[in-house]
């Protein structure tokens, strides 16, 4: 069996984080799976998602450690030829990854203790956000 749903998440700018863990067990839970994988995927070039324990200090410190390895700047080909600002923001979210998938186990995202699942806004904009949800299994 084969389950969609998405959600939105408005964001206020780069280095924004939301939990999304509940809106992914939800639509795990109606999805009927039992036992199966969950995909989890945000639309669009520039947003990324993953399982990290949701905490201030991760919350504060994902986003510098990207501006550390991948730092704004002028000499990115993107932003040559767009003049956007915003190089650095595909290529954070390309790094991290716009998808993310963990095993279901009892009808729920197998996750541990400290684990849940986020939503980081790489672009220097405010973004409406699309998240789409497949959930895969019996």
């Amino acid at each position: 069996m084969t389950h969609q749903d998405s959600f939105t998440l408005e964001t206020a700018g780069r280095r924004d984080m939301h939990d999304v863990t509940a809106e992914v067990a939800r639509i795990v839970g109606e999805s009927g799976v039992r036992t199966g994988t969950v995909q989890v995927f945000n639309v669009g070039s520039t947003g990324a998602v993953g399982a990290i324990e949701f905490e201030p200090g991760l919350e504060r410190d994902l986003p510098e450690v990207l501006n550390k390895l991948i730092p704004p700047g002028r000499d990115y080909g993107h932003e040559q030829a767009w003049h956007d600002g915003n190089a650095h923001s595909h290529l954070q979210a390309t790094w991290l990854g716009q998808s993310w998938s963990c095993p279901v186990a009892d009808g729920q995202p197998l996750l541990g203790t400290w684990q849940q699942v986020f939503h980081l806004e790489c672009d220097v904009k405010p973004r409406r956000r699309r998240i789409v949800v497949t959930v895969m299994g019996e």
